[in-house]
């Protein structure tokens, strides 16, 4: 029996996103003011797919208790689409995503920051909100896949779902370019056309791989858990 129910992991979860996202915006940089605002970042709109996701998972925890005991076949139909939104998210944003945000910001960190995080900004936001935006996504993601079994899609309709999002953000990343003539990131600063283009293909790429692992280790846990749940069975004499 799990230390801490998962509805109110969510429901923690949920409260630091809102938290994070809160003190973000409050915080008086020149990005935000500029063409885009925080909405040109993939950290502020991974933040807010995160804040959306586990709000639905909470949502679906609460519509899933007040069914328990009902045999309204309208209230159950309107909790498997809040399912089927859960565990799309999941596969398709969530995770995907937020692992590709966690791992690119601190690969590219510990490379050289000023491509991706310059000092400056030391003085505007502080390390815990670094690190909440940042790095405690993975650990809460994780949290939840290893407390919910979600139903992925098919992959290659999840993988067309993937690529337009990824797509999507790279021309929303030129158009802000083309308005404003400044790349939101600097390291797109220091690489010509043809680099772009591969550098924007590579991570394309790798976002589709974070998606095809979050469906790997999904399937990975919960065989796992119905293989000892099973194991643990008493046989029939």
């Amino acid at each position: 029996m799990a230390l801490i129910p998962s509805q109110v992991l969510r429901v923690a979860i949920l409260l630091s996103y809102f938290s994070i996202l809160c003190n973000y915006k409050a915080i008086d940089m020149p990005a935000h003011q500029t063409y885009g605002g925080s909405w040109k970042f993939l950290t502020f709109i991974d933040l807010v797919i995160q804040a959306v996701f586990f709000g639905v998972c909470v949502l679906t925890d609460l519509s899933s208790l007040l069914t328990k005991g009902t045999d309204s076949l309208e209230q159950e139909r309107q909790l498997k689409k809040l399912i089927c939104l859960r565990d799309w998210m999941m596969a398709v944003l969530a995770f995907p995503v937020g692992v590709f945000v966690v791992t690119m910001f601190w690969a590219l960190y510990l490379y050289d920051r000023d491509l991706v995080y310059p000092r400056l900004l030391d003085n505007f936001i502080p390390q815990w909100l670094n690190h909440g935006m940042h790095t405690t996504v993975l650990p809460f993601i994780l949290i939840e896949m290893r407390t919910t079994h979600h139903q992925y899609p098919s992959r290659l309709c999840g993988l067309l779902a993937v690529c337009s999002f990824a797509v999507g953000y790279v021309l929303w990343m030129c158009w802000v370019h083309h308005v404003t003539g400044v790349w939101v990131y600097p390291l797109l600063e220091h690489i010509g056309p043809a680099a772009k283009v591969v550098f924007f293909s590579s991570l394309t790429a790798l976002i589709n791989v974070y998606y095809v692992l979050g469906e790997i280790l999904n399937s990975y846990i919960w065989d796992s858990s119905k293989c000892a749940l099973d194991s643990d069975k008493p046989k029939a004499d």
